[in-house]
């Protein structure tokens, strides 16, 4: 019997016995995953690892391209993929000013016999995870593709090029272009300066997240996305095809929850599309006295396993993989942020996702869960994730664990056609990749006007802001959007605000209580920014306190560049002010949640909870305790 889901004990890699994969081999269980696949909602039995060591060459003048070099190059580096070449983990550690940079490695028999290929999965595709921002692919010196996002995933197809090798051996070789100085570039906190300065860090040029080889069949699923809904118990699903679909072919969909199985459906697959929806009853969540022992919270992270087959006109299975959901719904209403159609309050903190030795990517993939329950462990329910589109496996242990996630975009920083196309269209991919994840509970499309700094006066910039959250409720209409974190709303269905008093006593006079929320919202805000702009009037939203704290305070190390908005004398005024600020928080007779900024320390930042070294500045229980206001467990 599988580990019950929901109880946060480690998963087992426990295979479905009961599901085969397109060549007859059991598929792993989803939700049971060791964190190290690439694509946590879309799993395979087989799957070939591309990180590691590949030859690296920086090209300042631009100049490979023209010089031949997708065909080959002399590498002056060997780099650590996938660790940015700024960073030292990647073993290059060159911080400057770098706008084009190569890779190169070669793709051996047994990688391909590690991803799958056979006769009944000919087809061999790679998955980038993330290059930042434009990369080129070359294969044995066919051109595969070409893909722009700095934070989103790409997969190009390398079957035909693979027979371009008579001799078994094949170079992959890729092209990453990152302008330091291009500000319509959605680049988040990377800094533009050659060092970091203020709350910029450095740059992050080219791969910073898993390469990886899969072989697929001539037909296959190439995404899935889930939707549930807990008040008609049911969950729908899309899934989008690659190939030709054949006649008379289906989409079977089963859920099981442990040895339970919840639901099966079959639907017919119209040979002239590629798209396909399903809606998979749950017969038992119409119990309604019974419905909440399958609902996701952070509390009970409990996860649905699913087993989805592209089956041809006899039934047999063409292609199958194994997938997840969580039930539960997210919205707002009367001031309250709900979470299951019950009021919940959001304690959450600011993750900026950036590692001193590896910048932007991870220094491994289990340290993605330890960030997970290093959160949950300092008493929040939430994290912020700021400025960056984090690995999709950070995403799991969310779900897995159980931690509500804000998922926000990295921001540009010009307002002009150029920005405006890439940021939107960086965006939807965004949203499009990690809509099913059920820890997700709000985007957040914008943050503090970066990219319209102008929105108080400018009707141009005030459309985009609206469109800019339209378009994400378009994509994804079932979760909140906020429209401008922290000032300066259009149409948020939250009201956030940043808010860095220092004083308790002021802050608590801030939020106090319904009087104190209309003068906020009425008029400038405490950063002397509009709180609502271009029209937009209050509609009763609920308001959080999404950025406040950064309270500076540097434990057995001083750093002259050291910077926070408030700073403490030691670690016993350190927590005061951090108990006082939510005591204020506590007090509010209207506050629907908070951010604390932030998790950890972040090079010159160092106002975090935690050190860079993710080492707590105090004993967690005592930073639990300011956070939760409640004694520590065991007490």
């Amino acid at each position: 019997m599988n580990t019950p889901r929901g109880d946060g004990a480690a998963p087992s890699e426990t295979p479905s016995a009961d599901s085969p994969g397109h060549d007859g081999a059991a598929l792993p269980t989803a939700s049971h995953q060791d964190g190290e696949y690439p694509r946590p909602q879309l799993v395979r039995a087989a799957w070939a690892d591309l990180d590691g060591t590949w030859s690296f060459r920086h090209d300042d003048d631009d100049a490979g391209r023209d010089a031949g070099w997708s065909d080959g190059f002399t590498p002056t580096h060997e780099i650590v993929v996938p660790f940015p070449p700024e960073s030292s983990a990647s073993g290059v550690a060159a911080s400057g000013y770098h706008p084009v940079v190569w890779y190169a490695r070669s793709i051996t028999e047994d990688d391909l016999a590690a991803a799958g290929r056979s006769d009944d999965a000919p087809r061999v595709l790679v998955h980038f995870g993330a290059v930042d921002h434009r990369a080129d692919v070359w294969l044995n010196g066919e051109f595969l593709g070409t893909h722009e996002g700095g934070h989103t995933p790409f997969t190009l197809d390398a079957t035909r090029a693979l027979t371009r090798s008579s001799d078994g051996a094949h170079t992959l070789v890729v092209r990453a272009e990152d302008d330091p100085h291009d500000a319509t570039l959605p680049r988040g906190k990377q800094d533009w300066h050659e060092q970091p300065h203020v709350i910029w860090y450095h740059r992050t040029t080219g791969i910073w997240q898993t390469v990886w080889l899969e072989a697929v069949p001539a037909t296959s699923i190439a995404a899935l996305r889930w939707t549930a809904d807990i008040r008609t118990a049911t969950a729908e699903l899309d899934v989008r095809l690659r190939g030709r679909v054949p006649e008379g072919a289906r989409v079977r969909a089963a859920l099981r929850y442990d040895d339970e199985a919840l639901g099966t459906v079959v639907v017919d697959v119209h040979p002239d599309a590629n798209t396909v929806r399903a809606t998979v009853p749950i017969a038992r969540q119409r119990n309604g006295q019974a419905y909440e022992e399958l609902v996701w919270s952070p509390e009970t992270p409990r996860l649905i396993d699913a087993v989805v087959t592209l089956l041809d006109a006899s039934g047999a299975p063409i292609d199958a993989v194994s997938s997840y959901l969580g039930i539960r719904s997210v919205g707002t209403d009367g001031g309250a942020f709900l979470l299951n159609d019950r009021p919940y309050d959001v304690r959450s903190v600011l993750n900026q996702g950036y590692w001193p030795e590896s910048h932007l990517a991870a220094p491994s993939r289990a340290a993605l869960r330890r960030e997970v329950e290093l959160i949950k462990e300092l008493g929040f329910t939430a994290t912020r994730l700021h400025q960056k589109i984090e690995d999709p496996r950070f995403l799991f242990w969310a779900d897995r664990l159980g931690l509500l996630v804000w998922g926000e975009a990295p921001g540009a920083y010009a307002f002009e056609p150029l920005a405006v196309q890439r940021l939107v269209r960086e965006w939807m991919d965004a949203v499009e990749r990690d809509a099913s994840h059920p820890s997700i509970v709000t985007w957040v499309p914008a943050n503090e006007s970066w990219g319209v700094q102008h929105i108080a006066a400018d009707p141009a910039q005030q459309a985009y802001a609206r469109a800019l959250a339209d378009v994400t409720r378009a994509l994804d209409p079932t979760r909140p959007v906020i429209s401008n974190d922290g000032w300066e709303h259009q149409n948020s269905d939250i009201l956030s605000v940043h808010d860095y008093e220092a004083s308790g006593e002021v802050l608590a006079e801030t939020y106090a209580d319904d009087d104190a929320r209309s003068r906020l919202l009425s008029g400038f805000g405490p950063s002397g920014r509009r709180m609502l702009v271009g029209g937009a009037v209050d509609r009763g939203q609920p308001v959080m306190l999404t950025e406040f704290g950064g309270v500076n305070h540097q434990p057995g190390v001083e750093r002259v560049d050291a910077w926070g908005y408030s700073a403490a004398r030691d670690g016993a005024d350190w927590l005061e002010r951090i108990t006082a600020l939510y005591d204020a928080i506590r007090a509010s007779q209207f506050l629907a949640g908070s951010c604390y900024t932030q998790f950890t320390d972040t090079l010159q930042e160092t106002n975090g909870l935690l050190t860079e070294d993710r080492e707590p500045k105090m004993p967690i229980e005592a930073i639990r305790r300011a956070v939760t206001g409640s004694e520590p467990r065991g007490s």
